[in-house]
């Protein structure tokens, strides 16, 4: 599998909420994240990261992802996603009772590559306007 087929593999079964019992398939074990959204300033780690997004998926059980760009850079080792966030927190578990909100939040991924393996995950994302739009903040 090439890089670029590895980050898609990754990419639908952590938006899918597969936790890092799947997608530590195609990471390095120690692999990091980071994220310059309060959120998740505690997360420091991609396994972390796996098991946070299918925890989000609780409060808000329809959430999904729409893919707007996918794209490899084969000389700095790393994959780029962009996607919007949809959901609608309907289901308990989230930091208030369910609101009945929805939200649409653009993010993107650069993920870096250590061989065949994700080494490490930006995630660019505004936690505020998303939270905000959920009635979290």
């Amino acid at each position: 599998m090439s890089q670029y087929q590895i980050a898609q593999a990754f990419f639908e079964a952590c938006e899918t909420g597969k936790g890092w019992d799947v997608c530590q398939t195609w990471c390095h074990s120690d692999a990091t994240f980071a994220c310059q959204a309060d959120a998740l300033a505690d997360t420091k780690t991609l396994s972390a990261y796996t098991e946070w997004m299918k925890g989000l998926l609780t409060p808000i059980p329809d959430g999904r992802y729409v893919l707007t760009a996918f794209a490899a850079d084969e000389a700095r080792g790393s994959v780029v996603a962009a996607a919007e966030f949809h959901g609608t927190q309907t289901g308990e578990g989230g930091p208030v009772a369910p609101t009945g909100n929805s939200v649409k939040s653009d993010y993107a991924y650069v993920m870096q590559f250590d061989g065949d393996k994700i080494r490490h995950m930006t995630k660019i994302w505004n936690d505020v306007q998303a939270l905000r739009e959920l009635g979290w903040a």
